[in-house]
């Protein structure tokens, strides 16, 4: 019995130690494949990907993610509660299921976790999104994302995205470009951003919008603005209902 409790006990202890140093190593070296790059090869016949650094990627792809996918991104630590909370709502009310993944969710499950939905991989998700938060930057998040997101059948990161789409390297690529990879993102294997239809292309426009809206949240000295912004507003708020 005392050994039967050593190994129960050392399971947790050691799963919590391995995926640490498995984060913290992938925060300094770039993830060789995911479980759904090895599914769709085999799906495919073969996947399209090459690694790019955040230096080598148009400014306007990451800013475009953000806008589309994750809007409080740079603010967050991991999870946004209030879509969550909407999500659930939805759920409940027996509508079309609606997620509430962030971009550091996303990450997490693509790098660390394999394709499906029970509630095992949910519980992983949310461990990893934690850790990953924990250990990398926003920046290192989002370059891997980047790199390992599926962006089409068979076609997975920034730089094949670019060549499939538009024949051209990722650090070349256009505000509106940018925006089309981004609106197919939903359903990468569903919408063709080299072929994109009348709905894509309005999820495009909506994209572009959303990028002025938000503005350049990479830049340290825009959030600031944007701090301070929001903080003066909710004085306000607070002000009125007094």
């Amino acid at each position: 019995m005392r050994n039967f409790l050593r190994w129960v006990l050392a399971i947790p202890f050691w799963f919590v130690i391995v995926s640490i140093l498995w984060v913290l190593l992938l925060g300094a070296i770039d993830p060789p494949v995911t479980w759904v790059m090895v599914d769709q090869a085999a799906v495919q016949g073969g996947v399209k990907r090459e690694q790019r650094g955040m230096e080598h990627i148009a400014r306007s792809l990451p800013l475009a993610i953000i806008a589309s996918e994750d809007q409080r991104f740079m603010r967050h630590r991991g999870f946004e509660w209030n879509a969550i909370e909407r999500a659930m709502k939805n759920n409940k009310k027996g509508k079309r299921v609606k997620g509430a993944s962030t971009i550091s969710q996303q990450t997490a499950k693509n790098v660390f976790l394999w394709p499906g939905r029970n509630w095992l991989r949910k519980g992983l998700e949310v461990w990893f999104t934690v850790l990953i938060e924990t250990f990398w930057t926003k920046e290192r998040i989002l370059e891997v994302y980047l790199n390992v997101a599926e962006m089409g059948k068979g076609v997975f990161g920034a730089e094949a995205a670019a060549q499939h789409c538009f024949d051209r390297p990722a650090s070349k690529l256009t505000v509106a470009q940018a925006a089309l990879i981004t609106a197919t993102l939903p359903s990468p294997r569903r919408f063709n951003c080299a072929r994109p239809s009348g709905y894509i292309k309005g999820r495009q426009q909506w994209t572009m919008r959303q990028m002025r809206n938000i503005g350049d949240v990479l830049d340290p000295e825009v959030r600031e603005r944007q701090r301070i912004a929001r903080e003066k507003k909710e004085a306000r708020s607070r002000k009125r209902k007094k």
